[in-house]
């Protein structure tokens, strides 16, 4: 059975008395140790896809399972508890919290764990030591380069150790240097540690890291 099965999924906005369909009927699997990118013109469903499979919005009609769970049959409060256990989240614009530190930042996941505060500690920074920066754990946001908040932000979707990791457009605001550093992280995190990735990208460079990219036009897929 695949990781991830997507099954002919709708997703409709509506606007005022119009409906917007983003998803029509869509279908895919995607099996554990996969990374998949997916391209596509803006607002052709890439981010709603992502939303969908990661358990934030729910599809108009169709079914999503993520490893064996039905996410449509899980109630709100049992829904946020599978996301702190099973997703990793990597924001195009990193979602760092200014005020707390890189330390504080990739803690915060695990807030939501029962677990020691020594534990969370110890986590957060193996999660940074994972990423190259174990020698800024009490550093600000501010006090980093743009690929360094990325580089916090992936510690942080990791150090919970999700079952899957989404990453929207991870690229999408790093100059081309630091934008090839976070692909090669997610490439190693795929590579060495087995993570199962789907990753939005504009960019067909960034494509090229993945396993196999997947097309989307008008809420249809192709290869």
């Amino acid at each position: 059975m695949a990781l991830v099965e997507v099954r002919n999924v709708r997703k409709v906005y509506r606007r005022d008395t119009q409906e917007v369909p983003v998803l029509d009927g869509l279908s895919l699997e995607i099996p554990e140790g996969d990374f998949v990118a997916l391209m596509g013109p803006s607002g052709s469903g890439k981010t709603t896809l992502l939303n969908l499979i990661g358990g934030i919005d729910q599809p108009t009609s169709g079914d999503i399972t993520v490893k064996g769970d039905s996410l449509g049959r899980l109630k709100p409060k049992d829904l946020a508890r599978w996301r702190s256990r099973h997703i990793g989240y990597i924001f195009q614009l990193y979602n760092l919290i200014p005020v707390l530190t890189a330390l504080q930042n990739v803690e915060l996941p695990l807030l939501l764990v029962r677990m020691s505060g020594k534990e969370r500690l110890e986590r957060a920074r193996n999660a940074l030591e994972l990423v190259g920066l174990g020698d800024r754990v009490k550093h600000f946001p501010r006090q980093l380069s743009g690929g360094q908040e990325q580089r916090v932000a992936i510690a942080r979707a990791l150090v919970s150790d999700p079952t899957l990791l989404l990453a929207d457009e991870p690229t999408g605001d790093l100059d081309r240097k630091s934008g090839e550093e976070i692909l090669g992280l997610l490439e190693r995190l795929n590579k060495e540690f087995k993570k199962t990735i789907v990753m939005v990208t504009h960019d067909p460079h960034a494509a090229e890291r993945a396993h196999r990219s997947l097309h989307l036009d008008k809420g249809v897929l192709s290869n």
